[in-house]
């Protein structure tokens, strides 16, 4: 697995799909801030060459495979949603606080174990990594204006985070 952060201004994403599963990607992806396209069923060739990527949920394993077919053949990466052998990447259990991502990934195989790893992580990190994610980032701006150079901005950070007990 190579683990990936997508700049999601820049994504041309696809969501294909039916029912409460296209609904809850639908939402995934929002708060992600991925502007997906809900793609029409059936799903034009030309529409399939306008994406990146392509998230499939809560169709036939039949038609998703289709689906992924023409879709890799217009050289877009496709996510088939619980059909591993379909997918050219996962999606993680996902923490976010604010601009922080904290995710676990069992690379599709036990996404129970995901999930519970999430849950943990939810609980260790709570919302006030917010505004500590922002302090640490105004610090670091302030020290590399200051022509520290990134090791040294690096152990500020890390000093930062002991004092004040965060970790």
């Amino acid at each position: 697995m190579l683990p990936l952060v997508l700049n999601p201004a820049n994504l041309k994403a696809g969501l294909a799909g039916r029912g409460p599963e296209r609904d809850r990607r639908a939402a995934l992806l929002a708060e992600a801030g991925v502007e997906a396209r809900l793609l029409p069923d059936p799903v034009p060739g030309a529409l399939l060459a306008s994406l990146q990527v392509l998230f499939v949920t809560g169709i036939p394993e039949g038609e998703a495979r289709d689906l992924a077919t023409r879709a890799r053949q217009a050289g877009v990466l496709v996510n088939v949603e619980d059909v591993l052998p379909l997918c050219d990447f996962h999606v993680p259990a996902i923490v976010r606080r604010g601009e922080l991502l904290l995710t676990a990934s069992t690379g599709g195989q036990v996404p129970g174990l995901a999930r519970a790893l999430r849950e943990t992580l939810a609980d260790q990190f709570g919302p006030e990594w917010t505004v500590r994610l922002k302090e640490l980032g105004q610090a670091r701006a302030k020290w590399r204006s200051q022509g520290l150079s990134p090791r040294e901005v690096s152990q500020n950070v890390r000093e930062l985070i002991a004092r004040m007990g965060w970790l």
